[in-house]
């Protein structure tokens, strides 16, 4: 199996479950092949960034690349260690540093596969025409989603105002910092229910890694439906993608 890089601690729980599922797949597939190897698991180094350094080094989407210098370095450092390490490629479980991912990635020669172009191929495998994006304010003012959305066929919400992307933001800092507490999971519901709009037509994407958490029955899967939504799990379409690189059943 090729060894797997993660780029973690932004935020922990998060990270656990990138760690949970890599091993618990990767023994569920060795298993369905009848093999004797006890507990198989994948190769793999993390790499646990600082959350509170990290976060205070966020600049604004649309700043320059100067103002997230320090932000860029923190993670592209990071990546440059895995490499050393030995790593065949990288995940970095979040989502708000994929909105930098070509700055951070300037420099690493280690292929690191992107959640954004997981989490939209999740998307446009449910058959959705709309999406709802939720996560940190910087994954929500960013275009990022939206574009790949949109070569996908999805048409992506407009930015939310300023109001409610603070409300969510502030939603994740007080209820999903060391995962997910049921007033967590209530708000969380509520917001999906004043924006989805068309239930029907609309999958909402989960795009903060902590954010899946609000759901643990439903933890493994990519795609599911939970409180009347159809949800995209990114963390777990994230896993899945690393997890098929790893075992070399499709190419970096």
């Amino acid at each position: 199996m090729k060894k797997i890089g993660i780029v973690g601690g932004v935020g922990w729980p998060s990270t656990l479950d990138y760690y949970r599922l890599l091993c618990t797949a990767a023994n569920a597939h060795f298993e369905a092949l009848g093999t004797s190897l006890p507990h198989p698991t994948p190769p793999m180094t993390i790499e646990s960034l600082v959350m509170h350094e990290t976060r205070g080094y966020r600049a604004r989407p649309g700043d320059g690349d100067a103002a997230w210098a320090r932000y860029d370095g923190a993670f592209r450092d990071a990546l440059l260690r895995l490499e050393a390490a030995g790593c065949d490629f990288a995940v970095i479980a979040n989502n708000t540093s994929h909105t930098r991912l070509q700055a951070i990635t300037r420099g690493v020669r280690l292929p690191v596969v992107s959640i954004l172009d997981e989490a939209a191929e999740a998307a446009r495998l449910t058959g959705a025409r709309k999406a709802l994006v939720l996560g940190t304010e910087v994954t929500m003012r960013a275009a990022d989603y939206a574009v790949l959305l949109r070569a996908r066929g999805i048409e992506p919400n407009e930015r939310l105002p300023d109001a409610s992307i603070e409300e969510l933001q502030a939603l994740i800092d007080r209820e999903f910092h060391a995962g997910c507490t049921p007033a967590g999971r209530a708000g969380l519901v509520d917001f999906c229910a004043r924006h989805a709009g068309d239930r029907d037509s609309t999958v909402v994407l989960l795009a903060c890694t902590e954010l899946p958490l609000a759901f643990p029955d439903h933890g493994d899967a990519a795609t599911f439906e939970a409180e009347g939504f159809r949800f995209v799990n990114t963390t777990a379409a994230h896993v899945r993608a690393a997890l098929q690189i790893s075992l070399g059943q499709r190419p970096l």
